[in-house]
């Protein structure tokens, strides 16, 4: 094969069985054993390669365990309240404070608060003590040549402190596990670099290393690798020289300039390439000079489910540990997914408490959405040979965070507006133990979701064609047999984002119809869209005059960004996110942003602290800092 030819997939193995094949290649006694003596101090998180054991008794002397009197215990068995005993100070006891050495004869102590004081040579008992009794006796946590530690365990804080009472100062630990990561593309920049058309921020190996760390081994990140056959091959001929693992970022693909599986193919030994899990099919999984390569596809999504499925357990086995499953959770999906039946499919999800229920809401699915992740509360695998879900099928949700922080979330699913994002910020900021979850599927979708009772609250804005009324008609159309309550939030303003200085020199709606024209629109059921409807059939105009009234986005920023980048000439969207990324805005229509709610769950502490948090003055300024909203009516509530 030519060094430029294009590649193709040799496999599509399930994950299990990719994992199997591979990591027996790598057994860990050949493969990893080299260990070192390092400080105590240092220790946190190193594996110990032996048995610890300790150097001296803890306490290494008979000490008080409280502050008060030391004495002979017979001398002090006939004290009661009826018949209390005098005793002098340095004939019959001498004074303690917690941790003092207890020497004979004395062998037991009296709590301070339990002696009476008579003078200061005198005191006064009413309980007789027993012998050994607030004491700690020579070893009594640890004992002289007693194992601390076993082989094999991984140093936690509380061990730390355990080694120290010990007298131990330096135990023997396996090397930590070292990982080259290699990042390669001639589109990709350092983030301190201009960024430029065609040009792509390098963020993963950063990921890739905090991940190393968090896993117990240590990372070194290589400058980029322009795509350079010659190049990619040297770059990891030395990072294999140099490290345990190496992770080569991109090119991993089948596009002609992926060189990573060819060059391995020259240097090593290909044992994989392609696996049937999406994200991250393109994987290579491969050995040279006896050490693990892996190919990691440069979507962020994709790269972070690969490095979860191979290099994890790698550093795992190099470290001598066994990974500790996630907590994983049964809850019912809101929405039907469909799935490709080659691949096992991961999906990521927001939950929250519905209820008795637990809800789960999948996220943008693509492998390049990174805020997919941010944004996961869990992961919902879609096996391989499954269609997918239907809306209300309970499936088993992995977690990514405490159970308790979604059991404490409000989750809002309906229209997206940077205020919400606003919201879910300043509520977390004033009460941390609460949060906000924001699904964006449009007001029309936050209408259905409250109508399954899927959502606590729905932001929505809803014209009514007939009475320009907002948000009123569709909750007493869509939720007559339920009793609502609408949460005033904001009037925004909507328009016509344009690129700066207006070069298509557009003016309004009507110019949507201009051949010349490439528009960019929110997806269907999104409040935007419905707006736009009505305005083009206010004009008279056909959607199918418009072009690119197809193309849907599901946010007013992503509008916005298509916009400032020259692949639409406007889009309808909302003031704040024209002023964020510097278009122009040709304003249309102010409207009615509110939170569609059910009545009963206005008393709710949740709803409650929401409703107190957006009325703050602080939330308030922020809001109008935006610009293009006002808030004169925030807080109130309209009963439907």
């Amino acid at each position: 094969m030519a060094k430029d030819t294009r590649n193709i997939y040799l496999t599509n193995i399930p994950l299990e069985e990719a994992q199997q094949k591979y990591f027996s290649h790598f057994p860990v006694d050949r493969n990893f054993s080299t260990t070192e003596k390092v400080s105590v101090l240092e220790a946190l998180d190193r594996i110990t390669a032996t048995a610890v054991f300790a150097v001296s008794s803890s306490p290494s002397y008979n000490a008080a365990a409280m502050d008060g009197i030391a004495v002979v215990a017979e001398k002090t068995y006939n004290a009661s309240e009826t018949n209390p005993v005098k005793l002098k100070l340095k004939e019959d006891f001498i004074y303690v404070n917690t941790g003092g050495a207890l020497r004979e004869p004395y062998n037991a102590v009296i709590m301070i608060e339990d002696i009476v004081e008579i003078n200061d040579e005198t005191i006064e008992i009413y309980g007789g003590a027993r012998p050994w009794q607030h004491i700690r006796p020579i070893g009594e946590d640890i004992v002289e040549g007693e194992m601390v530690l076993s082989a094999n365990h991984k140093v936690r804080p509380v061990d730390i402190g355990a080694l120290l009472a010990g007298k131990i100062q330096e135990i023997e630990v396996y090397k930590s596990p070292t990982v080259g990561i290699i990042p390669t593309g001639s589109e990709i920049i350092d983030v301190k670099e201009p960024l430029s058309e065609g040009k792509i921020v390098e963020s993963n190996s950063s990921m890739f290393a905090s991940l190393v760390q968090h896993y117990s081994g240590n990372a070194t990140k290589y400058a980029v690798v322009k795509d350079n056959y010659e190049l990619i091959k040297n770059n990891i001929l030395k990072a294999v020289e140099e490290n345990d693992i190496v992770v080569i970022n991109a090119g991993s693909s089948a596009g002609s300039e992926d060189y990573t599986v060819n060059v391995i193919r020259e240097i090593g030994e290909v044992v994989i390439h392609g696996v049937a899990t999406k994200p991250g099919k393109p994987a290579i999984l491969a050995k040279v000079k006896g050490k693990p390569v892996i190919g990691i596809p440069g979507y962020p999504v994709s790269a972070y489910f690969v490095f979860e499925f191979f290099v994890k357990p790698l550093l795992y086995k190099y470290n001598r540990q066994s990974i500790v499953e996630k907590n994983k959770i049964k809850v019912q999906l809101t929405k039907r997914v469909v799935s490709s039946l080659k691949y096992e499919e991961y999906i990521r999800v927001k939950l929250g408490r519905m209820g008795e229920k637990l809800m789960a809401t999948p996220l943008e699915r693509g492998a390049g959405v990174t805020m997919s992740l941010v944004k996961a509360d869990g992961i919902m695998v879609v096996p391989q040979q499954r269609e997918g879900y239907e809306a209300g099928t309970e499936v088993e949700i992995t977690l990514l965070k405490p159970e308790e922080e979604i059991k404490n979330t409000i989750v809002s699913i309906g229209s997206h507006d940077i205020v919400m994002d606003l919201l879910a910020n300043q509520l977390h900021e004033t009460n941390d133990q609460l949060f906000l979850s924001s699904a964006h599927v449009g007001s029309m979708g936050g209408v259905m979701a409250m109508r399954k009772k899927e959502c606590h609250i729905a932001p929505v804005h809803l014209m009514d064609e007939n009475t320009g009324e907002y948000n009123i008609s569709y909750a007493n159309r869509y939720l007559k047999d339920e009793e609502m309550a609408l949460i005033k939030f904001v009037k925004r303003s909507q328009g016509l984002m344009i690129q700066k200085g207006n070069p298509k020199n557009i003016k309004g709606v009507e110019d949507l119809a201009r051949e010349n024209l490439q528009f960019i629109n929110r997806q269907r059921g999104a409040g935007t869209r419905i707006l736009l409807d009505y305005y083009l059939s206010k004009k008279e105009i056909s959607p199918s005059q418009v072009n690119g009234y197809e193309r849907e986005m599901t946010t007013h920023m992503a509008v916005a960004a298509a916009v400032a980048s020259g692949t639409a000439d406007c889009g309808l969207g909302v003031y704040s996110a024209a002023k964020t990324m510097g278009l122009d805005f040709i304003p249309i229509e102010w409207e009615d942003y509110d939170l569609l709610i059910h009545k009963k769950d206005l008393d709710t502490k949740e709803i409650t602290i929401l409703l107190e948090t957006i009325k703050n003055p602080k939330f308030i300024k922020v809001i109008k800092e935006l610009g293009g909203y006002t808030a004169t009516e925030i807080g109130n509530v309209v009963y439907i």
